[in-house]
């Protein structure tokens, strides 16, 4: 058949194969970033190299933080109690057990951070604290939190001291963001909205709540928020009013789940964190702020459905 007696229906279909096409190579893994991923069912922290090979890995059990430190240690957690620094050696350098800090209690913990000084901010779950200790395990500051639906397992998820001393917490349970000052006091909160939608229990896309997972503050004085199975990035601004967000289904081709860590590049994009999505979705995507995917990541043969820790890591320097 020529072009001229081809039916414009066929024409039709041909162009709709071609966008489907253009479309699935757009979310193809994209190499030509490194990544640190942590996934709790595959029991793995691993950096993958930007060619998509195991540059290092590490076996741990559960996981919700971890960071690679400038002198190339990786600061991580070993089950939901044990904070660890190790070597790229896997030799462990450090180590903070909150369950011998706190005898007889449930504890767990879901967020650490390294500090300019060298203390690690540990946020405790169960005992409800932030606290701040030197390489010896001395606390040089402890900073307790309010939690309204007290659960040593949900008090917190990922916790950042921000730069003006300040403390920006993701109360899991509570489904509320508060800003702490270094005196405890509660500086500013935001409640996650449920948008007039029903709770529904789970953790795949199919569920739904407000059980947020991060905030962190941007250089405008807002705080962008990752909602956990609220399946939603929403940027806030002091006021509390919501002035942009991404919902479950704005991404053409992806759906959200869990939504886990979110970051706001220098380049003013936004990098979500997508987990229990399934392996038909990304683990990680960049959007731009008109919500246009310029890269996602995937990443189902070395990671499972459970990756809460994934972030972009600087390229490695050359030998």
């Amino acid at each position: 058949m020529t072009h001229a007696s081809t039916p414009f229906r066929s024409l039709t279909a041909l162009g709709a194969g071609i966008v489907l096409l253009a479309h699935s190579l757009a979310f193809a893994e994209a190499p030509g970033r490194r990544i640190l991923a942590g996934d709790d069912s595959t029991r793995r922290l691993a950096i993958i190299a930007a060619d998509g090979s195991v540059e290092w890995e590490i076996p741990v059990t559960a996981i919700h933080d971890a960071a690679v430190l400038p002198n190339g240690n990786v600061l991580l957690q070993q089950g939901w109690t044990r904070v660890q620094e190790v070597t790229p050696g896997r030799q462990v350098v450090w180590e903070y057990d909150a369950a011998k800090a706190n005898p007889g209690k449930p504890v767990e913990v879901h967020a650490f951070q390294r500090l300019p000084g060298g203390l690690t901010m540990i946020a405790e779950s169960g005992p409800a604290r932030i606290i701040e200790v030197d390489a010896a395990g001395k606390v040089h500051r402890e900073v307790k939190l309010k939690v309204d639906r007290p659960n040593a397992h949900a008090d917190t998820r990922l916790v950042r001291k921000l730069d003006n001393g300040n403390y920006l917490v993701a109360h899991e349970a509570d489904g509320r963001v508060r800003e702490y000052d270094a005196t405890g006091a509660i500086v500013w909160q935001f409640d996650i909205p449920l948008f007039g939608k029903e709770r529904k229990g789970g953790h795949g896309p199919e569920a739904f709540g407000n059980s947020v997972f991060s905030a962190s503050r941007l250089a405008n004085g807002n705080t962008l928020i990752g909602t956990g199975n609220g399946h939603s990035v929403l940027e806030v601004d002091r006021a509390g009013k919501i002035v942009w967000k991404i919902e479950q289904k704005d991404l053409p081709g992806i759906t959200l789940a869990w939504v886990t860590r979110v970051e706001r590049l220098a380049n003013g994009n936004t990098l979500i964190g997508n987990c229990h999505a399934g392996p038909d979705n990304p683990q990680l995507i960049e959007v731009t702020p008109d919500r246009k995917v310029v890269w996602s990541w995937k990443d189902f043969t070395h990671f499972g459905n459970s990756t809460p820790v994934v972030a972009i890591l600087p390229a490695k320097p050359t030998p």
